[in-house]
């Protein structure tokens, strides 16, 4: 365990990270300056001598539906390989190729990724499964594939101990960030970027385990190193290691009564084992970006992180009631979400839409339950194009006890309106009436897809009093719940019949600066911006894995 001097240095390790790599008008964040495409990263890790399992394709179901997950949990399906093909199959695996004519194609997936570029990589390790495979062990997902890469064995006893603190029927998910695959582009903002993906696969994770009836939890009763020893990653070596990011328990959602024993008991991860394929080489050359190292270090611990209870309730706004259910197939929705490159200037939003898109964010409810920490973030809306809404800026408090720690920190000319016509349990204030379109515009790099939506967002996290409580290991959770936002409003624009795009470009200062924030205590981390698209005709869509002669 960290004495106090060592997890101050891992703060000042942290801060110091978030700090120089901030993207400026008069300057950017540290990276390449250029585009190496030659040496651009697989996308695809594969171990290479690993047994391959081959998991079903399953066919798109009309049921449930996307709004009827957030209303109630479907039956729980069994533990199968039909359970484990769809589980990723809608989560992790590949939604389409796209591909310009007399170009080289390129992969998308139903997880999104900064650039495209996916740094995350998910291990399951389970039990005996009925149709797929008879002896318990870990196995590394491949997309490429859609199948199941055997790393190790365990025997019948080692499961026992491993899952002993664990439901009768569980599945445990482990993630690790490769973060070479993003510093390739971004340079030193990439570790940034590698977190906030991890909490898109984190939602997606979450939206998938739904669809079959089953619960999504979060396990923090292990460290970093058994976590990386546990992946087999603790083998890894140099720029395209991977670091361990967490550990999910996933178990059928209709099990009544305490099904998690000792929850706070470290988890008995069993002695090494033999794992077995060589991780593929990614890149034939390398750039050394040594801030990176530093700062995953830094929020990296040996020891377990105590932090306090998520369900207290009474921090979130109250529940704001059921919403409207449309009859779009959530499967569908899932795999036909996309970023959209470009947005129609002149696109609108119906309020009662745009209101429930706040509503579906709310912590406390699917798919935040998932998360083991309070809420930390708060969004700031640039409103653009919603009917019957005034353009302006304005703040959406998600957790009550962000009005004492937001409000002081704000300019004082800000009207602090509730917006009108709220549903109950929104907290959506209005700060300033007027075109905020050429502000959302410069604050993100001169792009002007946060412009032409109908609106943009930026998430505000809760930043000093986060790692003063929690340390530096919080730094992570800002992004996941960053990301886990960014991934229902992914799936609430595709509802809605609109497209989202996740914004990482922006100057963090600037934001600052227009909200009156003149120190760290108040951090913006993401931006992101929802539309009417603007399809670009030259790009030709193949299906997912037309490679394997499966669609």
């Amino acid at each position: 365990m960290d004495t106090g001097e060592q997890q101050e240095q891992r703060i000042r390790v942290v801060r110091e990270y978030h700090r120089r790599s901030k993207h400026r008008p008069e300057r950017y964040a540290a990276a390449p300056g250029y585009m190496d495409w030659d040496n651009q990263p697989n996308p695809f890790r594969i171990f290479e001598g690993a047994e391959l399992l081959e998991l079903p394709h399953p066919d798109a179901r009309p049921v449930p539906t996307y709004d009827g997950l957030f209303l109630r949990r479907p039956v729980s399906a069994a533990l199968d390989a039909d359970l484990l093909g769809r589980l990723f199959y809608h989560s992790l695996a590949l939604s389409a190729w796209k591909r310009i004519p007399k170009s080289k194609p390129w992969s998308l997936r139903i997880n999104p990724a900064s650039g495209a570029l996916y740094p995350t990589e998910a291990y399951l390790i389970s039990g005996r499964v009925s149709g797929l495979f008879e002896e318990p062990g870990v196995f590394h997902y491949s997309p490429w594939h859609h199948g199941l890469e055997r790393r190790c064995h365990f025997t019948a006893e080692e499961w026992r101990q491993l899952s002993a603190s664990l439901p009768e029927t569980c599945l445990l998910l482990g993630l690790s960030t490769i973060y070479w695959r993003v510093s390739w582009k971004y340079g030193e903002r990439a570790f940034r970027y590698s977190l906030l993906d991890v909490g898109h696969v984190l939602g997606a994770l979450t939206f998938s385990a739904r669809l079959l009836g089953w619960e999504t939890r979060f396990l923090e009763n292990i460290n970093d190193h058994d976590l990386n020893r546990l992946l087999g990653i603790h083998l890894q070596e140099g720029p395209e290691a991977e670091h361990a990011d967490c550990l999910l328990a996933l178990y059928p959602g209709d099990v009544e009564g305490p099904i998690f024993q000792d929850d706070g008991d470290p988890i008995n991860v069993p002695e090494p084992v033999f794992f077995k394929g060589e991780p593929n080489r990614l890149s034939r050359r390398h750039h050394d970006w040594p801030v990176i190292e530093d700062v995953a270090r830094a929020i990296h611990t040996d020891g377990l992180q105590s932090y306090p209870d998520h369900r207290r309730r009474e921090l979130y706004p109250d529940n704001p009631g059921p919403v409207s259910e449309r009859w779009h197939s959530a499967e569908q929705i899932i795999r036909r979400r996309r970023s959209s490159r470009a947005m129609d200037p002149t696109g609108f939003l119906e309020r009662t839409v745009f209101y429930q898109m706040l509503q579906r964010i709310l912590p406390g409810q699917f798919p935040f339950q998932l998360l083991s920490r309070p809420s930390r973030i708060s969004l700031v809306f640039f409103v653009h194009r919603v009917s019957v809404l005034e353009s302006g800026l304005y703040l959406l408090l998600r957790n009550k006890s962000h009005e004492r720690i937001i409000h002081p920190g704000l300019q004082t000319g800000f009207t602090w309106e509730l917006a009108d016509e709220l549903p109950p349990g929104l907290q959506l204030y209005r700060l300033l009436t007027g075109d905020m379109r050429n502000l959302s515009k410069r604050i993100c790099c001169a792009q002007d897809i946060a412009g032409d939506g109908a609106f943009s967002l930026a998430m505000l996290s809760d930043f000093n009093t986060t790692l003063a409580t929690d340390g530096a290991a919080a730094y992570p959770h800002l992004h996941w719940e960053c990301g886990l936002i960014g991934q229902v409003l992914y799936l609430e624009a595709e509802a809605a019949g609109m497209r989202g795009t996740g914004i990482g470009c922006y100057f963090d200062d600037l934001m600052h600066d227009t909200l009156g924030i003149r120190d760290d205590s108040l951090q913006s981390l993401y931006h992101f911006t929802v539309g009417t698209p603007v399809e670009d005709g030259r790009i030709q869509t193949i299906p997912p894995y037309a490679h394997l002669k499966k669609s």
